[in-house]
């Protein structure tokens, strides 16, 4: 099916939360289902831009790729890249940073047996991003869990006000940030529920993507 003529906007990868010139904190996140699902929407003709946090991927042919290190970035890089018709959410965003990055690396001293961080919240990109006032067509997010899937994807869906969540559960071997396959639980308004996969990345973008062209189909065309 095809996107011709409408516009996605793509975030994927990790955030990189800088602690000192030294060190960071991040997570695990490989970003290659975002980049498989930005990669499918421009073979479907759709004009693509992605904003990749610190991620060792090509950029997929056709896509218009911006790179970003830290949540802060992601969420300028987002904002600034609205209107759009899509937002798909993948990116692993950081959901605290150091309220201060020491200027010189960290040293251990002698006697030194704990360090306090201290860690403020980043903005929430996705919730920004429905409650804005050029929000997209149809808001997609990802919820990466380890127990309880379905109620804290649910949960997100509502409290962000999204059009549809993807979840997958994290920590099952052969599937997850660093793996090539995946399986995702869609959910939306309505109760909707529709499971994908276990299946390649690849094909499981494409797959999603189906369900983003339904939702917009019964939406009808934009006003």
């Amino acid at each position: 099916m095809s996107l011709a003529g409408l516009r996605i906007l793509v975030s994927a990868g990790p955030t990189f939360e800088d602690l000192d010139p030294v060190r960071f904190l991040g997570n695990r996140s490989s970003g290659k289902m975002g980049f498989a699902i930005a990669q499918a929407a421009a073979q479907r003709g759709a004009e693509v831009l992605l904003v990749a946090g610190p991620v060792a991927l090509p950029t997929p042919p056709g896509v218009v790729r911006v790179d970003v290190r830290s949540a802060a970035q992601m969420h300028a890089a987002v904002m600034q890249a609205l209107p759009c018709d899509v937002y798909i959410g993948a990116a692993a965003v950081a959901d605290f940073t150091p309220r201060q990055v020491a200027a010189g690396k960290i040293k251990k001293q002698a006697g030194m047996e704990t360090l306090t961080l201290e860690l403020v919240r980043t903005p929430d990109i996705l919730a920004q991003v429905a409650a804005s006032a050029r929000r997209p067509r149809l808001v997609v997010g990802f919820a990466a869990e380890t127990d309880q899937v379905e109620q804290y994807a649910r949960g997100k869906l509502e409290r962000k006000r999204l059009d549809l969540i993807a979840a997958n559960h994290v920590g099952l071997a052969g599937s997850g940030f660093e793996a090539d396959d995946n399986a995702l639980v869609v959910y939306g308004r309505d109760g909707f529920e529709r499971a994908l996969g276990p299946a390649a990345k690849t094909e499981l973008a494409h797959a999603l993507l189906d369900l983003v062209q339904a939702q917009l189909a019964a939406r009808g065309p934009e006003t």
